[in-house]
């Protein structure tokens, strides 16, 4: 292959991912001659990707000129500040992921070292103290983050927990609007070429539809990426081993926290997440260790409220495709890989997917340099999302089951035992290019897990204990006089996005 022009793309799979893909590239190829076209069956339901995100979401459809307020009220929103973490550490522990930092750095130091020193002469002060995102959540406030921040002590940000089904149609009125054509059908037949991939997709409607470039948001099948092109898969389960999920809706019960909840259980965990409307829960789990029938019951006693349907089931194993894009044809969702919805990162990975294709079409062509770029590009972030997540399991101190035993004691991939190791003998937070979790989450989940360094920076200790003590003092105190003057959540929403009940 050396230059591919590009005149047609069709994008085979509606749900999130096939309509953030429409709607975003709508926007990027609007001055060119470039059609796009998508296929999706209404007779076919949609895996659908998580109802909670992380605040890469508001960007992206801030750039299609979308407001967050807007957003909220179509999508039945509520607001997220992080994520708590019940009973992973220990039975009892809890504690929040935070989309924010926790104090101030100074001097070229962070702030994890000065809260160290401090520590050390009796101090009793939590970490989570110096966070302002940490301290709204727990107590279920909101506001938004000033846009001019005085201090890092004031730096947080938010994202959504919404109707993923919502947010799609949202995505495609958008790019309806922009020119994209819709056909509602099946795909009946793919014709392929060992040289060149798909040539045509043959429909149930009697249409045969072909394109210079293939998007497939087809879901776990991936009907084009695999079925068609039989790219491979790579197996992350030695490390991620749960691999079934069960899934149902509630509804709500008392106000909306402003944050997702993780709650452990004996082989895996479960997920609360709070709309306006109703509430999102779930258990994922490793099938070697529970039955799907006792899953469902812990997902039973662990959800309050009345279920609204049957719960829905479904398999998986955590990995990628050994490509993400293969000659013509491009894998964004579930198509492209799985990493269970821990840390919210399945709509964040469409994002970075569909970005990486706007980056690689400069214009109407791609070359064999920007399939290259892109698959390498598309491993390291699924691989440094990957190791953040073994991470939560890692770090347990849990006894009560062999799953969890097993989890203590996996061998890590090479970066992130690297990443490990640095941290608890030096207290240095390692970076790698393309990461989409930066130093204050590593942070939030090793304090979490009470995984701390062995030392702090020794340059501090020139710094007066008084001094010290005195300006971490102010630093609680500040957050502390900021949360208490914040708005409850359920009150923000009532101001700003209350959504009309849903028909």
């Amino acid at each position: 292959m050396n230059t591919k022009e590009v005149h047609k793309i069709v994008i085979v799979g509606g749900g999130t991912a096939g309509w953030m893909t429409a709607a975003m590239l709508s926007k990027h190829f609007r001055k060119t001659a470039i059609s796009i076209t998508l296929i999706e069956s209404s007779a076919i339901g949609t895996v659908g990707v998580g109802e909670a995100t992380i605040p890469t979401l508001r960007r992206f459809y801030a750039e299609l000129g979308l407001d967050d307020m807007d957003v909220m009220r179509r999508t039945q929103a509520t607001c997220k500040l992080g994520i708590k973490f019940k009973d992973w550490y220990q039975p009892g522990s809890d504690f929040i992921h935070p989309f924010g930092l926790y104090g101030q750095k100074a001097n070229g130091i962070d702030f994890i070292h000065y809260w160290m020193k401090l520590r050390s002469t009796g101090d009793t002060s939590k970490l989570a103290d110096y966070s302002l995102g940490v301290n709204l959540a727990q107590q279920s406030k909101f506001i938004e983050p000033s846009p001019r921040p005085p201090s890092e002590l004031s730096v947080f940000d938010w994202a959504l927990h919404f109707d993923a089904s919502q947010f799609a149609l949202l995505m495609r009125e958008y790019a309806e609007a922009n020119g994209v054509r819709r056909v509602d059908a099946k795909i009946e037949r793919i014709q392929a070429n060992a040289d060149v991939g798909v040539e045509s997709l043959f429909l149930d409607n009697g249409e045969v539809v072909s394109a210079d470039l293939y998007i497939d948001c087809s879901g776990f099948r991936g009907l084009l990426i695999q079925e068609a092109l039989e790219t491979g898969y790579e197996d992350w389960s030695e490390w991620l081993m749960c691999d079934r999920a069960v899934a149902v809706q509630s509804t709500r019960e008392g106000p909306a926290p402003s944050y997702t909840v993780s709650q452990a259980h004996k082989a895996g965990w479960q997920w609360k997440i709070p709309l306006q409307h109703r509430q999102g829960n779930g258990h994922v789990y490793c099938s070697r260790y529970v039955s799907e029938d006792e899953a469902i019951t812990t997902l039973r006693e662990h959800t309050s409220g009345e279920w609204l349907h049957e719960p829905r089931k479904f398999g998986f194993t955590a990995g990628r495709r050994k490509k993400a894009w293969n000659k013509n044809v491009i894998a964004v969702g579930l198509s492209s890989g799985f990493l269970e919805p821990l840390e919210s990162t399945s709509i964040a990975l469409i994002e970075t997917a569909i970005e990486k294709i706007r980056r690689a079409f400069r214009g109407p062509f791609f070359t064999k340099q920007h399939v290259d770029e892109f698959n390498d590009l598309t491993a390291q972030e699924y691989e440094r999302v990957r190791d953040f997540i073994i991470l939560h399991y890692k770090l347990n101190q849990r006894d009560d089951s062999a799953f969890w035993r097993e989890c203590r004691d996996m061998v890590l991939p090479d970066k992130l035992a690297e990443k490990v190791a640095a941290f608890r003998e030096r207290g240095e937070l390692i970076r790698y290019p393309i990461e989409i979790f930066g130093p204050p989450s590593w942070i939030a989940i090793y304090d979490g897990f009470n995984y701390l360094p062995e030392k702090y920076d020794q340059r501090i200790d020139r710094m007066s204990p008084e001094y010290l003590q005195k300006a971490l003092e102010d630093m609680r105190n500040a957050v502390a006089s900021a949360v208490n003057s914040a708005p409850s959540h359920e009150e923000f929403i009532r101001q700003h996005c209350a959504a009309p009940a849903p028909k």
